[in-house]
């Protein structure tokens, strides 16, 4: 299960990771691109460590918005938070998702930062830390 820091600053730090679960008070502060779906149980581990933004995998959104639920469970905590498009990222997969990833949905707080719907996550995440590409 890959999980590895890609992106460090002054500003920030860039964190992907196979699974949320894996997110531990190290992470504290960071962004991550988890390629866990975008459900309300990953928005609970999420909660669990203070973080800059979180990604995850749409998961093709589902019944109810089922698979985007987290990112207004971020919102009300004041989190940026997104998903990238199950059709240009893998599911379970953080490598894809950081190579490949665009931005499908993203919560007020992440729009406001300049992650926006339609970027790429990996330009747009390089960008909010001060990164070369």
């Amino acid at each position: 299960m890959l999980k590895e820091i890609v992106a460090s600053t002054s500003k920030g730090r860039v964190v992907i990771m196979d699974s949320i679960t894996k997110v531990t008070p190290d992470d504290i502060g960071a962004n991550v691109v988890s390629a866990s779906h975008g459900g309300a149980s990953s928005g609970e581990f999420a909660l669990e460590v203070p973080l800059a933004s979180v990604f995850f995998n749409d998961a093709g959104v589902g019944k109810d918005r089922a698979g985007i639920a987290a990112l207004d469970m971020l919102q009300a905590r004041g989190i940026a938070a997104g998903t990238i498009g199950h059709e240009t990222g893998r599911i379970g997969d953080c490598q894809d998702m950081w190579d490949q990833g665009v931005i499908s949905h993203a919560n007020e707080t992440a729009v406001a930062r300049g992650l926006k719907p339609g970027l790429r996550v990996k330009a747009a995440l390089l960008a909010a830390i001060g990164a070369d590409a």
